[in-house]
């Protein structure tokens, strides 16, 4: 079957496309390989009427309302390669099924590359976190830290203390200067230079963290801000140009998520530098509106 829109990916920016394109009738398949970035987490904070829920949860609730649309199809799959072709573009799956679609959503993802720390993986999403805005209300009160692995970290560590009392690991790597430095004092960071080697305690659960130095410190939550990778290749495939956000790479888009490849848009965490379920969702939402209207007024040739 030949589709309207093909959109790959069934996350929150996915599906947030997909209703769009679902509500004004056209053919559209999602195609999606089970795997969201957020699957690590037990709750999604801060989105309007589902604070606190699963994300998972959340998921399969838009799914079961998408599944009500005549026009929808889902497609469980790796998309694999992605190419123009005469009935406008092609992907094809891991399992070697080709799918033909007018127009393309790029809602892939992205994955996250942890500093290579004994015990940050088994906590993250836990007790490991990327987000305050996400999760610091969870953790509110207690002792916190910030592992840094970018200049940016020290942003983070600025607005950290609104949560609880922080400190600010260097790694011995990403100090400050001396008006971050300053800014830190104001806002109660202790900074430890000596790099953290272990998180300590039965994960998922965080009590302490030992340096370099063998000091042992006390916390209950670590922020760390991971590098990113985009999850799929179908982008470069397309020859969508790329941009560099300050963790990984994304996908270039307009203010209307198109890409620098007619026809195709991109939305959620690969489109934007930063990581944040309502922010994937509005974007998705554009993605899915732009892509509609496309069809309708296609561009002058």
């Amino acid at each position: 079957m030949h589709y309207h829109a093909m959109i790959i990916g069934g996350s929150f920016a996915g599906l947030s496309a997909a209703l769009q394109l679902a509500r004004a009738r056209r053919n559209i398949a999602v195609i999606d390989a089970g795997k969201p970035r957020n699957r690590f987490a037990a709750g999604a904070h801060g989105i309007l009427g589902h604070d606190g829920k699963a994300p998972e949860a959340i998921r399969h609730e838009a799914i079961h309302q998408l599944a009500l649309y005549p026009t929808v199809t889902f497609v469980e799959g790796k998309a694999t390669h992605a190419q123009p072709c005469s009935e406008g573009f092609s992907i094809t799956l891991a399992s070697g099924e080709i799918l033909t679609g007018d127009r393309i959503i790029l809602a892939t993802g992205l994955r996250d590359e942890l500093p290579p720390i004994p015990g940050l993986e088994e906590r993250w999403g836990k007790t490991v976190l990327h987000c305050p805005y996400c999760h610091g209300y969870e953790v509110a009160d207690q002792k916190l830290g910030v592992i840094a692995t970018s200049p940016m970290s020290i942003h983070q560590a600025i607005l950290l203390p609104d949560w609880g009392p922080t400190i600010y690991f260097t790694q011995g790597k990403f100090d400050p200067d001396p008006e971050q430095q300053a800014f830190l004092e104001r806002r109660g960071v202790t900074l430890v230079h000596s790099p953290v080697v272990s998180l300590l305690g039965t994960a998922p659960k965080l009590e302490a963290v030992r340096l370099e130095s063998g000091r042992t410190m006390e916390l209950s939550a670590l922020f760390v801000a991971p590098k990113t990778h985009l999850t799929s290749p179908l982008a470069e495939q397309l020859g969508c140009i790329l941009e560099q956000g300050p963790m990984g790479p994304v996908i270039q888009v307009d203010a209307f998520q198109k890409t620098s490849i007619p026809g195709v848009f991109a939305a959620g965490d690969c489109a934007m530098p930063m990581g944040n379920v309502s922010f994937a969702s509005a974007s998705g939402t554009r993605a899915g509106i732009s892509a509609h209207q496309s069809l309708i007024f296609p561009k002058p040739t």
